[in-house]
């Protein structure tokens, strides 16, 4: 396994596996892996001949007041974990790599519409910084097929949008969320948890998947059900910042006859904001 950060070092790398048609799997991350990003990486290892993953804390996607200097940086730990899985390359760029010019001055990328609902909406700019960042890693990298956990759902339709709006040559993979044995999703924020809010926190899970099951018996009371979550989730502690029923593609608010829905739910338990998702296909 090899460390890269220079740019120029990864491109000549590329050309090498370009020449020999191998197939590049890519795994964009922040580091602070958990078994979600490891799954992503198993994934890719199946699927392409060389594994790229990429760590790099972005701070475009960090808005005003999150928690971009204490976000974990955690590269030893990260790489023992990435090679015991035999990850060919470690690409982890610098920020003056990624923004040579700063943030002011950079060139963005903006995925209308879907960019600015749900989690876009509780925090502007955030979907725009993801694209921007991870159109210059494709760029970089320039995989044949990248990985993206289902957990950030928003994120993954706005990566599937973006790709096809700009005829990006690559497949995007989304791969199932990973849970704990409780239910909670596993994200690097958990850590944030101290033991009480960590007992709390599988509550989102439970309040999502109580709303399916409702929309599987065949409820259409969309409004009601979001009422009685989003209380749910305030008796058990937590600050609900939305809880949503949409379209499974789209992401517009899902209509009463629609059969491919999913239901998005983002919470504050003292300071640290958890996001989860439950897609389901009517019958």
């Amino acid at each position: 396994m090899q460390t890269i950060s220079d740019i120029a070092q990864l491109r000549a790398l590329r050309r090498e596996w370009q020449i020999n048609g191998l197939r590049i799997g890519f795994v964009p991350t922040m580091g602070n892996l958990h078994l979600g990003h490891l799954s992503l990486v198993e994934a890719a290892k199946r699927e392409a001949d060389i594994v790229v993953v990429s760590i790099f804390v972005n701070p475009m996607q960090f808005g005003a007041g999150e928690d971009l200097d204490n976000y974990p940086r955690t590269l030893a730990e990260d790489s023992a974990q990435l090679e015991s899985l035999g990850v060919d390359v470690i690409f982890t760029p610098c920020a003056k790599d990624i923004y040579p010019r700063g943030l002011e001055q950079q060139t963005f990328v903006e995925v209308p519409g879907i960019s600015y609902m749900i989690c876009g909406a509780s925090r502007p700019g955030h979907f725009r910084g993801v694209a921007t960042v991870v159109t210059k890693l494709f760029n970089m990298v320039q995989p044949n097929i990248a990985y993206f956990g289902e957990k950030d759902y928003q994120q993954v339709q706005v990566i599937k949008a973006m790709v096809a709006d700009l005829s990006m040559n690559l497949d995007i993979v989304s791969v199932p969320t990973m849970r704990h044995e409780d239910g909670l999703a596993m994200s690097s924020r958990n850590g944030y948890l101290n033991a009480q809010q960590r007992a709390i926190a599988p509550t989102l899970y439970r309040v999502l998947s109580d709303i399916k099951q409702a929309l599987i018996n065949g409820s259409n009371e969309h409004s009601q059900l979001i009422k009685d979550g989003n209380e749910r989730l305030a008796e058990a502690g937590f600050k609900p910042d939305y809880i949503e029923i949409r379209n499974a593609q789209t992401l517009q608010p899902a209509g009463f006859a629609e059969k491919e829905l999913v239901i998005l739910g983002a919470a504050f338990l003292g300071k640290t904001r958890l996001i989860d998702n439950l897609p389901l296909a009517l019958p």
